[in-house]
């Protein structure tokens, strides 16, 4: 929808000046909207316009010159590829899809783990029936299965084991005692092996689930920190999946919000006239639980006023704090309060004067951090260089040494013929060779003979 400057000198350049008699054929109404404000010629859409382009875009490699098929179809797949990773990456900051997808496994893990456990009690019941009345917690009754397994077995030795997995040395007891009172059938060892690895499948799905609760709260309070501290962290990815991303969360009104979860209610309470409901998601914060039955409606609209408040300073704030989000909750609490004993609660504006100033000094703390991480960096990047440099100068100076120590054997070896033709003259220099020591001489003399046989081959090559 928006009028590109090549676009408008195209049409500049090309359309004629009298703009009444034109008629501009386009695809999207949005620009055809735009072209009309800006340059003011009028623009059709849709029907015979559409028929028109799907003909050009299939005959375009013959309409435009050096352009042919295989290319266009090229660029029409360059296009396609560059137009899905602008999609993609217009919303590169915030990482929302993993709380949907992370919170999608948080549901589906609950349920999972609920069915297993229920299989686990029904198949160790068999053999060990009183343990589901001792212990009611599915995590805990899957780890005692584990380390219980036949209940014969079970003596006073195994009691610290017990104790470390109940927490309650009463209860580890108990334990013990309907172990050797107990009504259950005997179990064979391959039936056990089977109740103990299906044990250890539970309790391992379960400790997964505690990791991934972790990664839950961590990434809330980086994406939407405001939103986590005044409705919760599981509460707030709810939403979050719910609205489909945090961007369409932040464009809902209040009354949206407040119903979000319980569409089914409200489309059957409009079919019925009947009475719509109250709240949706929302209903799971703690809020709604501590209020009074005639207040529920009354904290959840103000509740849902809130997180749409909260969502939104999260998603357009550049520095996402929770300074907001703490704000908000304490307002949420102070009406709580009013509703049961009538203190009148602060106004919205003090509240978020209050919250502006301590977010930016959050902001400001923020920004010294990252300036000195970025002060860090570019200190290291400069050793690195400097260090390259270093290594580079090294390069050169062994390279250097290198062709320096070539050349030093070539000037010894000239040094060398100098002496020999010097003692190739011992007649010119008697006293030099008197001087000399008798190994020397003797050197000296055979290599004078060498010399002269190299002459005597050489006139007889000749002279062949």
């Amino acid at each position: 929808g928006v009028l590109h400057e090549d676009l408008r000198l195209l049409l500049e350049t090309h359309l004629p000046a009298k703009k009444k008699k034109v008629l501009l054929g386009v695809a999207d109404a949005k620009i055809g909207a735009a072209i009309l404000e800006e340059l003011g010629y009028q623009c059709q859409t849709g029907g015979v316009v559409a028929e028109i382009l799907r003909g050009i875009r299939l005959h375009f490699h013959a309409l435009v010159k050096g352009l042919t098929a295989q290319s266009a179809s090229k660029a029409q797949l360059g296009l396609g590829h560059s137009y899905s990773r602008a999609k993609v990456k217009f919303n590169v900051n915030r990482v929302d899809n993993m709380i949907i997808q992370s919170i999608s496994l948080l549901d589906q893990l609950d349920k999972d783990i609920n069915t297993f456990s229920m299989r686990v009690r029904e198949w160790y019941g068999y053999h060990f029936p009183e343990l589901i009345k001792i212990v009611s917690e599915n995590y805990t009754y899957c780890r005692l299965a584990k380390f219980i397994g036949n209940r014969k077995e079970l003596s006073e030795e195994s009691l610290e084991g017990l104790e470390e997995i109940v927490m309650d040395g009463a209860k580890a007891q108990a334990i013990l005692e309907a172990s050797r009172s107990s009504m259950g059938m005997d179990i064979s060892p391959i039936d056990l092996i089977n109740i103990e690895s299906f044990s250890s499948r539970v309790i391992s799905l379960s400790e997964y689930r505690k990791g991934l609760q972790e990664y839950l709260r961590s990434k809330m309070s980086q994406v939407a920190p405001s939103l986590s501290a005044l409705i919760g962290e599981v509460v707030g990815a709810r939403l979050i999946s719910h609205a489909g991303s945090l961007t369409n969360l932040a464009k809902y009104p209040a009354s949206t919000v407040q119903i979000l979860g319980a569409e089914k209610a409200l489309f059957r309470a409009l079919k019925t006239r009947g009475n719509t409901p109250k709240y949706g998601l929302i209903f799971h914060s703690t809020f709604i639980g501590r209020a009074a039955a005639k207040n529920k409606g009354r904290i959840s609209r103000y509740l849902a006023n809130k997180c749409t408040i909260a969502s939104r300073i999260d998603c357009f704030s550049e520095v996402p704090t929770s300074v907001f989000g703490d704000k908000l909750r304490e307002q949420v609490e102070e009406r709580l309060a009013f509703y049961e004993t009538g203190e009148p609660p602060r106004k919205n504006l003090e509240v978020m004067k209050e919250a502006m100033v301590e977010a930016n000094e959050v902001v400001a703390e923020v920004k010294k951090k990252q300036e000195k991480k970025e002060k860090k960096k570019k200190k290291r990047e400069k050793r690195r260089l400097e260090a390259l440099a270093a290594a580079a100068e090294e390069m050169e100076n062994s390279v250097l040494e290198t062709e320096e120590n070539e050349t030093e054997p070539k000037k010894k070896k000239k040094k060398k013929k100098q002496q020999v033709e010097a003692a190739s003259e011992p007649e010119e220099n008697g006293l030099e060779e008197e001087a000399l020591p008798k190994k020397k001489r003797k050197l000296v003399g055979e290599t004078v003979q060498l010399d002269k046989k190299k002459k005597k081959k050489a006139k007889e090559l000749e002279e062949d």
